[in-house]
């Protein structure tokens, strides 16, 4: 039974080689502006997990024969609730440099809808889509710490600005919860949500071993 993430994610494709899986890696095309304005009234974790069902559906429908005969596949998206909004990947420098003079100092939530998709014999049999959300308490770097880091670029393409496993790291005082749904994927919600599936830990093990 393979293992199908789909997410172009560096922070989750570790998170599961770390954990002795290597999946098979697609990456959904979902329109995700569309998906968020359609949301327009909906709360932080329904936007989550809509996304991240959006895209594990989609990924579950390009398959080729031979995975999609016994396979789960694993679609997440996650964002930051802060001041009551939700914010993405900045895309710009100056963006992701205002996020975070205002996220200084403060705490936030990281929310990560996860979707899990069970297919058999070319079908979806079964599905678990869940929340994730872990409270993050930032730092107050200088503006000088600041400004190389928002040089690195690591903070343009990733949920809040900030990464927890990376550079970023550096100016993270702390968080409330799970670390790995911080960098994008839970691994213990994802290990009750595969159990619910029928699926294993050690399944996956010996299914998806790296090379």
């Amino acid at each position: 039974m393979r293992l199908v993430l789909g997410s172009a994610s560096s922070g989750r494709l570790s998170v599961l080689r770390k954990a002795g899986v290597e999946p098979v890696v697609l990456v959904s095309d979902v329109d995700e502006d569309a998906i968020i304005a359609s949301l327009a009234d909906a709360g932080p974790g329904d936007v989550v997990r809509t996304l991240a069902t959006a895209k594990a559906q989609r990924v579950a429908d390009s398959l080729d024969d031979s995975l999609s005969s016994d396979c789960v596949v694993i679609g997440c998206d996650s964002m930051l609730e802060f001041d009551g909004r939700l914010t993405g990947k900045p895309g710009a420098p100056d963006v992701a440099r205002q996020q975070w003079h205002s996220m200084a100092g403060r705490s936030a939530v990281l929310h990560t809808g996860h979707c899990v998709l069970r297919l058999t014999a070319g079908a979806v049999t079964d599905q678990v889509t869940e929340l994730g959300s872990t409270t993050v308490h930032f730092g107050e770097p200088s503006a000088a710490d600041l400004d190389a880091y928002v040089g690195t670029g690591e903070p343009l393409w990733v949920a809040g600005a900030f990464t927890l496993d990376g550079l970023g790291s550096w100016f993270i005082d702390g968080i409330d919860g799970d670390p790995s749904n911080v960098i994008g994927l839970s691994l213990p919600l994802l290990r009750r949500m595969l159990a619910r599936l029928g699926v294993s830990v050690a399944e996956l093990w010996a299914a998806n071993r790296p090379a």
